[in-house]
């Protein structure tokens, strides 16, 4: 194997990037602004000019790289095609990684990032020393990806591991970005626990400090349910019975030693992992209670370590 590698996270407000070298050890990481404008007419070749001013830097040839794994925040097909990207204002509907590896020189895999996440997961983070992992990313949205005997479970539509758009409620007049309604994503995200709050909050005359908070974030309902604030332990008993029910059946479907939460939301720790735990326990197939739960460790780096393993793993 050749000694270097990167792993890229293309993101929609920048684009996280990894040099490592192909024991896996990180080098160095920065990033770079996500021009996503124009259909995103610049990203890849944004991404070709770091990658090879970084080998610059570092008196570096590209005949010492792998290759490049690449995180990208929407759908991929088996064969490499990118579905259109939402929050990268519609890129995609290309074969991604052919026009990367011609700008840059080198093999290129792309990932969905949320797999990539749960790769990094899985090698490097929470998911350490197992082969059969779920993991959960809870954010802005809800994303999944599950690992099964080492390797991705992505699907034959690039669709494996959408674990938030999986429907856990009856439909209502609220409607989830992918169109649907009573998604996971509408009551396990950060974004769908405030919109919950504020629900409740003008439907319940609740005594509440809740109430007092002009911009009321996650980050406010979780620490005012640790003080014992009864609409914000609602609000979070509600989001793990709706996670934790949600993990139960796909603990039916998939069978993993352990499921690992990140995310932004899983910095509130052992509050959201009991609670996801118990109801996972009251809900859960028996064979499958056993299941191990953890909190991911890599915060952030995630998707650059994860993307650049599909490359270390091609040589596995």
């Amino acid at each position: 194997m050749k000694p270097y590698v990167f792993g890229v996270d293309l993101g929609g407000t920048t684009v996280k990037i990894g040099f490592f070298q192909s024991n896996g050890e990180l080098i160095e990481k920065w990033e770079i602004p996500t021009r996503a404008y124009n259909h995103g007419a610049n990203l890849l070749p944004d991404i070709a000019q770091a990658l090879l001013g970084k080998l610059t830097e570092k008196s570096i040839s590209v005949e010492e790289v792998e290759g490049v794994g690449l995180g990208v925040p929407g759908a991929v097909l088996p064969d490499g095609y990118v579905k259109p990207c939402v929050n990268l204002d519609q890129w995609g509907g290309f074969y991604a990684a052919q026009e990367l590896s011609e700008l840059c020189h080198c093999p290129v895999k792309l990932v969905n990032d949320a797999n990539a996440a749960a790769l990094g997961e899985m090698y490097w983070g929470g998911g350490k020393g197992y082969r059969n992992v779920v993991f959960v990313t809870l954010g802005t949205g809800v994303g999944g990806g599950i690992i099964l005997n080492g390797k991705l479970l992505t699907g034959v539509h690039g669709a494996g591991g959408e674990i938030g758009h999986m429907k856990v409620a009856e439909a209502d007049d609220v409607i989830c970005g992918c169109g649907k309604s009573g998604c996971l994503e509408q009551y396990s995200s950060a974004t769908g626990l405030v919109n919950r709050a504020k629900r409740l909050l003008s439907e319940q005359n609740m005594d509440t400090r809740l109430r007092s908070m002009e911009n009321l974030t996650c980050k406010d309902i979780f620490d005012c349910a640790k003080e014992g604030d009864p609409a914000a332990a609602q609000l979070v008993d509600d989001m793990s019975r709706m996670l934790g029910k949600a993990l139960a059946n796909v603990a039916c479907v998939c069978d993993p030693e352990i499921v690992v939460i990140g995310g932004g939301v899983a910095r509130a720790g052992d509050i959201l992992l009991q609670g996801i735990r118990e109801q996972f326990a009251a809900h859960a197939f028996p064979a499958t209670l056993e299941t191990k739960f953890a909190l991911a460790e890599l915060g952030n780096d995630a998707g650059i370590y994860g993307a650049s393993q599909m490359i270390l793993n091609e040589k596995l």
